[in-house]
């Protein structure tokens, strides 16, 4: 196991910067997920991590050892790739064992390594055969167990669910999440899903255009976004978002926009008069006929075990969620309350949490 550290990295392709003076810590044995949409350097930087790409500027050390000079086979790392990238003429067993027999270890010490990797990741029956003749989800786990016998200090995944169903994701993220508390190797993980980092880190790094917007537990990141970019990001359905002001409600200030007055915490320090962008998270909504927020309801989605109401409040899009039971009718008049601490004020320009 080890440290990983980037000390202000910069990344450039020739002319154009992807990233600029990025600065992490991940810490032994953390299970660290690099969130973010497409193109937001999460990608590039496991691969710097991995030396398959250089660093332009900055130190990665990983053990407290700077590698940016260091092969990638000397860094003692392994990566599990979005296709798997195995052999077709290999046989399971083969292909675990194939990075041991490169560095010319035993015959009997490689296949003893592949069946306990092959054993954790529930492959021990299907050694002889052909990844062709395995699902996707075996595959995976192939490509899971021949990076688990390098017996490496950190395991790096690149979306490696991407191409799997919804149902088979699950089970994967539970397999993985799994055997890293098992093995308790750094891991550092890159998704585009924030499902898979909600459910599966330690500790989401959420990245945006090259730098870092957020760093912190998956609750923290979903209680507590330090900008409106972090808080619609995490969170299934998204965050409401509406324009308004702080006012002076007595002793206590208020949110008000157009068909919206909202109690806000006493101990706010934002000046009355001020503008600014109020987040309402759709299950902190509560069906309540003296509530304050009143919709039209456009449309009940039902999920299983609760229904998403898609309201008109205002003429602005609103979702709130309730119990698969609710008494809602489709073009009815719903009102909603909200507790005060549960509301997030960002600035209107910035984005950043108020």
């Amino acid at each position: 196991m080890a440290t990983v550290e980037y000390r202000n990295i910069t990344k450039r392709f020739e002319s154009f910067e992807v990233m600029r003076d990025l600065s992490l810590s991940i810490a032994d044995g953390e299970f660290a997920v690099l969130l973010g949409a497409s193109g937001c350097g999460k990608t590039t930087l496991l691969r710097m991590t991995a030396g398959l790409e250089t660093v332009t500027a900055g130190d990665l050390l990983i053990d407290g050892l700077r590698v940016n000079e260091v092969p990638p086979r000397d860094r003692d790392i392994a990566m599990v790739f979005q296709n798997y990238a195995l052999y077709p003429t290999m046989t399971v067993a083969e292909n675990i064992a194939f990075s041991l027999e490169i560095r010319r270890v035993p015959k009997a010490e490689r296949r003893r390594r592949a069946e306990e990797a092959a054993a954790l990741v529930g492959l021990g029956e299907h050694l002889a055969r052909y990844p062709r003749e395995l699902s996707g989800g075996q595959r995976q786990r192939v490509a899971m167990a021949r990076a688990m016998v390098r017996e490496a200090k950190v395991f790096l995944f690149d979306e490696p669910l991407s191409n799997l169903d919804a149902k088979l994701r699950a089970q994967m993220r539970f397999e993985i999440r799994q055997l890293h508390d098992r093995l308790g190797t750094t891991t550092i993980y890159v998704t585009h899903d924030q499902i898979e980092a909600m459910t599966m880190a330690d500790k989401i790094v959420l990245m945006r255009g090259g730098t870092i917007e957020q760093v912190g537990t998956p609750d923290e990141l979903y209680d507590r976004p330090v900008s409106r970019f972090a808080a619609d990001f995490i969170g299934s359905p998204a965050m409401n978002f509406v324009e308004g002001t702080v006012e002076a409600n007595g002793n206590a200030p208020a949110f008000v926009a157009e068909g919206i007055h909202l109690a806000l915490p006493v101990s706010l320090t934002v000046a009355p008069g001020s503008p600014v962008v109020c987040g309402i998270r759709p299950p902190d909504l509560v069906l309540n006929a003296d509530g304050s927020i009143e919709g039209r309801l456009v449309l009940a989605e039902k999920t299983g075990p609760d229904v998403q109401l898609h309201l008109s409040v205002a003429g602005q899009d609103f979702i709130a969620t309730a119990s698969r039971d609710a008494a809602v009718e489709a073009g009815g008049l719903v009102r909603l309350s909200v507790a005060p601490d549960k509301l997030h004020l960002f600035d209107p320009q910035s984005g950043r949490r108020l």
